[in-house]
């Protein structure tokens, strides 16, 4: 029998440790979301053993966390960028997720690693986080620059492969068998409900959504794209596909709709509770004292070498673009929440024991933490990472993962 009051106790450590160390991370130029990863860390097996990420209630409201978060990604994400930043974005994208996961994948196999294990870590090193590289242009002012609108339209398409990858990984890790013909099915199933959706829900959600908008019910909009959200994640899942996959969806579908933005506040509010827990959980997973192993110690370096290098000549691909490429190259390298849920994922199949899952996310803390004081030095528009408190948001995915503590009036 769940002990409630205990479950109270730490939901309260998980508040208040997420939002202190969030923004401590803020006030020294970094995401807030490294804060709430070391807050897991502290509250976890590591230290203090308040947190157990593997308690049935936290474990489901870290999922529910997933599926907001992804739902917000998808809400920020406009597909239409891909083609207006042209064949730059296009080859940076595709780069960047194919080389990350090439030299992942034989880097572990050589290492070791069972054919699962170094798929998945190989998978792990594929996406990169729209929503931290989005702020820290954004903070530097580069953004609307061309090598940001390389950047985002290159992370918005690593983030729909990276989903495509991450529902073929899964039914690896279930236990599906390793096959060309099993991984094109997969592939198959996750673009077509993808593409099921954007059309069935495109042509259903404005009318839909237009309606709901009326409502004078406070809060319907919200919740109600809320369950929108959570009924695609289901219909993904029984699917068979990743139900991530599903949230991701439902906010590309609701992205073109006139509402938005008010939905992007709305959830957004609901967010500020429930990913910090995802984040939180994925840090008390991780076990410090397994980092004195030779084998985590060296799939861990190993990792993080390639996650730096990979990404970073994925800036240089296109040869034709004029830009500055090195930048191009850095602010691709933030792996930030997309890399973290690989790693939950392959540690909850049990593709991944607790010293592999640490050697991930010791590679995408320093991913993470890398990246933006790199950019501050490079851009000639602000020497320094402007602190993230100064800076308007939109109640969206930037909001999310900086660790906003603006709520929604």
């Amino acid at each position: 029998m769940h002990d409630f009051p205990h479950l109270l106790s730490v939901l309260v450590a998980i508040i208040v440790a997420t939002k202190v160390l969030g923004e401590v991370a803020q006030r020294i130029g970094q995401p807030a979301v490294l804060g709430e990863l070391v807050a897991g860390v502290v509250l976890g097996v590591s230290a203090l053993g308040i947190l157990d990420p593997g308690d049935p209630v936290i474990a489901a409201l870290s999922e529910i966390g997933v599926i907001v978060l992804l739902f917000e990604i998808g809400l920020h994400t406009d597909l239409d960028s891909l083609l207006e930043v042209g064949s730059s974005a296009l080859v940076v994208g595709l780069v960047g997720v194919a080389v990350p996961f090439v030299l992942g994948y034989w880097v572990c196999s050589l290492i070791g690693l069972s054919t699962v294990s170094s798929v998945v870590c190989g998978a792990a090193l594929t996406a990169t986080s729209i929503g931290i590289s989005a702020r820290v242009l954004s903070d530097l002012g580069q953004l609307e620059t061309p090598e940001g609108r390389v950047v985002l339209g290159a992370a918005v398409l690593d983030d729909v492969v990276g989903l495509i990858i991450l529902a073929v990984v899964s039914g690896l890790a279930a236990g599906a068998s390793v096959s060309i013909a099993g991984i094109g099915i997969n592939v198959a199933v996750a673009i077509g409900f993808i593409i099921a959706a954007l059309v069935v829900g495109g042509f259903l959600a404005p009318p839909l959504f237009r309606h709901i908008s009326r409502l004078d019910t406070s809060g319907a909009l919200g919740l109600l794209a809320l369950g929108f959200a959570f009924l695609l994640a289901w219909l993904a899942a029984e699917s068979r596909s990743a139900p991530i996959i599903g949230a991701f969806a439902a906010g590309l579908v609701l992205h073109r709709t006139p509402q938005r933005h008010e939905i992007e506040r709305k959830v957004a509010t609901v967010g500020q509770f429930f990913v910090p827990i995802f984040f939180a959980a994925v840090g008390a997973a991780v076990d410090l004292r397994t980092l004195v192993d030779s084998r985590v110690a060296l799939v861990g370096g190993a990792l993080i070498v390639v996650a730096l290098l990979g990404k970073f000549v994925a800036g240089y691909a296109p040869w034709w673009f004029k830009g500055n490429k090195a930048m191009v190259g850095v602010s691709m390298i933030p792996r930030g929440e997309v890399g973290l849920i690989f790693a939950q994922m392959g540690l909850s199949s049990g593709a991944l024991d607790v010293g592999l899952f640490s050697a991930i996310a010791l590679m995408v803390m320093v991913s993470t933490f890398l990246p933006p004081p790199i950019l501050a030095r490079m851009s000639s528009t602000h020497p320094a990472v402007a602190n993230v408190r100064d800076q308007p948001g939109d109640g969206g995915i930037d909001d999310l993962v900086a660790g906003s503590n603006r709520s929604d009036d």
